[in-house]
C-alpha cells in the first residue's frame, strides 16, 4: 500500500515532497488534479493525503468531501491560505491537520509520521478489540475497561499506561521508554511511573503484590503478559 499520496496543482511543489519523504524511506506519489486525485486515492489506496486546497478549477475541500462519503483515510490540507476560515472549514469537513505554505519539509514529515504511525496503531486496535486478562476485560477501540462486569474508573494516564503495555504485551519495556510514549516526557521521576503501576495492579490484579499480568522487570521496566 501506498503510505503518502500529495494532490497539489503545483507540480514542482509535488516532486520536491515525494523526493524529500523518499529520502526517509516513505513510499510517496502524487497527483496535480481532482480527477487524478481520486483515481489515484481508489487504485492506490494511500495510507496518508497531503492536499492542497487548491486545485485549478475545483478545490481540495471539494475532494475532501468526496473521500469521505466513502473513506477515514487521514488528510492533511497543505494551503497558502491562511486564514482561520479556511482552517476551520478543513477540519470542518474532515481534514486531520492543516499546513499553511511555505511549510519546513522536516516539520511536514514529522506531521505525516504521526498520522502514519496513529493510523497504523489505531488499524492494529480494531484487529483486536478486546483482550481478556482474570477477571478483566479491556475493550481497545472504546478504551473501556471492565473487572467482573463492572466498570473500572480509570484516570486518564492509568488508561493510557494500561493500554501502551497491553499493546505491546509480552514484551519488556523500559521506565524511559514508558515516559516517553505515555506521559511524553522522560524527565518525570520514576516515583510517578511506579505509582500508576501500582494503582493499575490495586484496580486489576487479584494479588497486587504479586501480580501475575502487569510484571516488573527488575533493574529495567515492565511487561504485561497474559
Amino acid at each position: 500500500m501506498l503510505e503518502c499520496l500529495i494532490i497539489d496543482d503545483d507540480i514542482n511543489i509535488a516532486e520536491t515532497i515525494c523526493e524529500y519523504f523518499s529520502l526517509f524511506d516513505l513510499s510517496c506519489e502524487y497527483a496535480v488534479d481532482y480527477e487524478a486525485g481520486l483515481k489515484a486515492i481508489a487504485e492506490k489506496k494511500p495510507a496518508v493525503i497531503l492536499l492542497d486546497v487548491n486545485l485549478g478549477n475545483q478545490t481540495g475541500f471539494e475532494l475532501c468531501k468526496k473521500v469521505r462519503e466513502t473513506s477515514e483515510v487521514p488528510i492533511i490540507f497543505i494551503s497558502a491560505r491562511n486564514t482561520v476560515d479556511d482552517a476551520l472549514a478543513a477540519f470542518g469537513i474532515g481534514g486531520d491537520d492543516y499546513i499553511t505554505k511555505p511549510f519546513s519539509m522536516a516539520v511536514l514529515l514529522a506531521k505525516t509520521k504521526a498520522v502514519l504511525k496513529r493510523n497504523t496503531l489505531s488499524q492494529s486496535q480494531k484487529l483486536q478489540p478486546a483482550i481478556s486478562f482474570g477477571d478483566v476485560e479491556v475493550d481497545m477501540n472504546l478504551e473501556r475497561v471492565m473487572r467482573a462486569g463492572e466498570p473500572v474508573k480509570l484516570k486518564p494516564l492509568e488508561l493510557r499506561l494500561l493500554l501502551y503495555l497491553i499493546e505491546n504485551q509480552g514484551k519488556p519495556i523500559t521506565k524511559d521508554e514508558l515516559l516517553e510514549k505515555v506521559w511524553g516526557d522522560t524527565f518525570i521521576g520514576d516515583g510517578t511511573l511506579s505509582v500508576h503501576i501500582r494503582h493499575l495492579r490495586e484496580k486489576l490484579e487479584a494479588l497486587p503484590n504479586e501480580p501475575r499480568f502487569i510484571k516488573t522487570i527488575w533493574g529495567s521496566g515492565y511487561m504485561f503478559e497474559c
